[in-house]
C-alpha cells in the first residue's frame, strides 16, 4: 500500500538519470523514501552506471544513524607541540590521496535523518561547506543522502530547515518495470519474477500503521528469492513458513499455491533442447515463471557458446505454441533486449513466421 503524500514521486530509474545530471554540478541530493524499496542499491548502480561508460569510480555508504559527530569531524586530541586541541581525520571519509584513484567519488550519508541532531549538525557543516573543520572533500565527491520519511515511523529525527535547503529533494515510489529489469538482470528466481508480474501489487504491500512485522518490500521478495534458491531437505510448509517470516503470512500462502503450479512444469532445459513441445497448464502466473527461467537459460547458453542458436529456435517455437501474444512478446522481448542475446536470425527456421506475426510489436514493447 502507497502511503498518500503530496510530493511528486520519480522512480528508481528516473532517479539515477536525475542524480548522474545534478552530480555534473556537485549539487547534493537527498532521496526520501520508504523501507526495503532499493534506496541504497540506486547509488550502487550509479557507480557501476559511472564505470560503464569507462570512469574509475568509487561509492562510500556512510550509515550516519549509527554515527557520532565525531565520526564526521574526527576525534579530539592535544597537541603538546603546538599547545592547542586538534582533530584527527576522519577515517571513512576521503582524503586526496583516495580521491587520486577515482574520476569520481560518491558519498552516500545513508539514514541522515535517522541521525542523531548533534551528527546531522555535523554533516550539515560537511554538504553547506564541503569541508568540516579542517578536513575538506576533495573536489572530485559529489554527496548524495536518504532517508526514511517520518510518515514511515521508522526512527527518525525532524530535518533542519537549513540542512534541508541545501539539497535537491526526490521521493521514490515503488515501480514493477524497474523491479522487474533488476530483478531479470540479478537472476531473481524465476518462481518470484513469474508471480509477481502477475501480481504486481504484490510487490509492495508496507502499510505503516500496520503492526505486522513482516510485509513485502523489493527487500523482503529478494530474501525470498534467496531462501527458494535451495530449499532441497524442506517440506513445502517448512518452506512457506521461511517465505511468510519475509513477506508475512497472507501472501506466503498465495505464493505457496503459485510454486504448487509452477512445480509441475516442464524442465526448461528440455523445452530448449526440443524435447518438450507442449505445455499443459494455462495458469498465467506459472507461464510468467516458465517463461523468465526459459530466458535464464537462454543466457547461459549464448555465454557459453553451448548451442545457444539452437536452443533460441526451440525457443521461440514453444513460445508460439503455447504462450499469449503479451506472453511471446515478452518472453523475445527480455530474452533479446534485457539480456541483449543476439542469435544468428538466418539459421531460425522459426524466425520468419515469429517476426510476422509478432514483430510489430516486439518493436513497440
Amino acid at each position: 500500500m502507497q502511503t498518500e503524500t503530496n510530493t511528486r514521486q520519480v522512480t528508481l530509474t528516473e532517479l539515477k538519470k536525475y542524480a548522474m545530471h545534478n552530480f555534473k554540478t556537485k549539487r547534493p541530493m537527498f532521496v526520501w523514501g520508504p523501507p526495503g524499496i532499493g534506496k541504497s542499491e540506486t547509488f550502487e548502480q550509479i557507480k557501476n552506471a559511472y564505470i560503464e561508460q569507462g570512469k574509475k569510480a568509487h561509492l562510500i555508504d556512510c550509515r550516519l544513524a549509527l554515527w557520532d559527530p565525531t565520526d564526521l569531524k574526527g576525534y579530539p586530541y592535544f597537541d603538546q607541540t603546538a599547545n592547542k586541541m586538534r582533530f584527527s581525520a576522519p577515517d571513512e571519509l576521503p582524503d586526496e590521496e583516495m580521491a587520486a584513484q577515482y574520476d569520481v567519488i560518491i558519498l552516500f550519508l545513508d539514514e541522515l535523518n535517522g541521525a542523531s541532531p548533534s551528527t546531522q549538525a555535523a554533516a550539515y557543516q560537511l554538504v553547506l561547506n564541503r569541508a568540516i573543520g579542517k578536513y575538506k572533500l576533495p573536489d572530485n565527491v559529489v554527496i548524495a543522502a536518504a532517508g526514511n520519511r517520518d510518515t514511515d515511523k521508522g526512527v527518525t529525527y525532524r530535518m533542519p530547515k537549513p540542512l534541508a535547503n541545501r539539497f535537491l529533494h526526490y521521493e521514490v515510489r515503488v515501480d514493477f518495470p524497474t523491479w522487474q529489469d533488476w530483478a531479470i538482470k540479478n537472476q531473481i528466481h524465476p518462481d518470484v519474477v513469474g508471480y509477481l508480474t502477475t501480481f504486481k501489487n504484490d510487490l509492495y504491500n508496507f502499510d505503516a500503521s500496520s503492526n505486522e512485522r513482516s510485509f513485502a518490500t523489493p527487500r523482503s521478495w529478494t530474501f525470498v528469492s534467496e531462501t527458494i534458491n535451495d530449499v532441497e531437505g524442506f517440506t513445502e510448509e517448512e518452506v512457506t513458513d521461511m517465505v511468510a517470516a519475509g513477506i508475512g503470512e497472507g501472501l506466503a500462502l498465495k505464493f505457496k499455491a503459485h510454486r504448487e503450479v509452477s512445480g509441475q512444469l516442464p524442465n526448461p532445459s528440455d523445452i530448449l533442447d526440443g524435447k518438450v513441445k507442449d505445455l499443459k497448464t494455462d495458469n498465467i502466473s506459472a507461464k510468467y515463471s516458465l517463461t523468465t527461467a526459459l530466458c535464464y537459460e537462454l543466457k547461459e547458453a549464448f555465454d557459453n557458446d553451448n548451442d545457444g542458436n539452437k536452443k533460441f529456435d526451440n525457443f521461440l517455437e514453444f513460445i508460439q505454441k503455447n504462450f499469449e501474444s503479451e506472453m511471446v512478446v515478452m518472453g523475445a522481448t527480455v530474452a533479446l533486449s534485457k539480456y541483449g542475446i543476439r542469435p544468428k536470425f538466418n539459421q531460425l527456421k522459426n524466425y520468419k513466421p515469429f517476426i510476422a506475426q509478432y514483430g510489430k510489436l516486439i518493436e513497440q514493447a
